[in-house]
This record gives C-alpha cells, structure tokens and sequence, in this order.
C-alpha cells in the first residue's frame, strides 16, 4: 500500500526537474564541445596526412604541392578554422613536413566567468605529419 503511494507521488517532479536541467544542458554543450574539436582535430590530421603524401612523391615544388593538397582535403570541412604551414627540405630523402592548426568556438568560455574562472574563447590544436620524400 505505502509503495504504491509513493510510486504515484507526483509533487515533486517540478522541482527535480527544475534542478536537473542546467546540468542536462551544461552537460550536453560540453558534448558538443569534445564532439567539435575531436572532429576539428580529426579533419587536420587527414589533411596533415595527404598533404605531407602527396609532397612526397611530388617531383618538383614539393612543398607547395603538399599545401595545395592539405587545402584541397580542408577545402569541404565546414567545422572550424584551419591554417597550413609546410616545410620540405629538397631531393631525395628529405623530409616533407606539413603542420595544420585549428580552432574551433568554445562554448564553456562565457561560462568560465561565473565559475571564478578564465577560457579561452576557441579551442586550439595542431595536426603535424612528416614523409621522407622519394626519389627516382
């Protein structure tokens, strides 16, 4: 009998609601957050990667072959804000290096201020790949 009251007790539904939604959304934009730059991160990685591959085994102009290759794999991303930066020491077994940084918004950094807290606005990261530059 006194569990099925309690079971149908519904008074207090307002008020664990309305203690449970700030944490149900803060807890989601953080989410939000981690899904962005992973994504973000991800998509620097697969550009670092093909532009450092296709440099080399370019034969000429390695260097601004591999930029125009990361741009080309960026080109499509609409997540975030990208930079390329390339480095290829010339001829045979040189290294090709291709750095690609991102930044994405952060949401929590408004919030960061009621906690007693600084954020940066964006979060910031770098994707860096190398490949020995071949030769024929």
């Amino acid at each position: 009998m006194i569990v099925k009251r309690f079971i149908r007790d519904r008074r207090g539904s307002l008020v664990e609601a309305a203690l449970t939604l700030p944490v149900m959304v803060l807890v989601t934009l953080g989410l939000i957050n981690l899904a962005l730059a992973g994504i973000a991160g991800l998509h620097a990685n697969n550009a670092a990667n093909y532009g450092a591959r296709r440099g080399s085994v370019a034969q000429q102009n390695s260097a601004a072959i591999a930029a125009s290759a990361a741009w080309e794999k960026l080109s499509a991303v609409r997540i975030g804000e990208y930079g390329v930066d390339v480095a290829a020491s010339g001829g045979r077994g040189g290294v090709v290096n291709v750095v690609v940084s991102y930044r994405v918004p952060n949401y929590f950094a408004s919030l960061a201020g009621f906690f007693g807290g600084g954020a940066s606005a964006y979060i910031e990261g770098q994707a860096i790949s190398a490949f020995r530059h071949e030769g024929w």
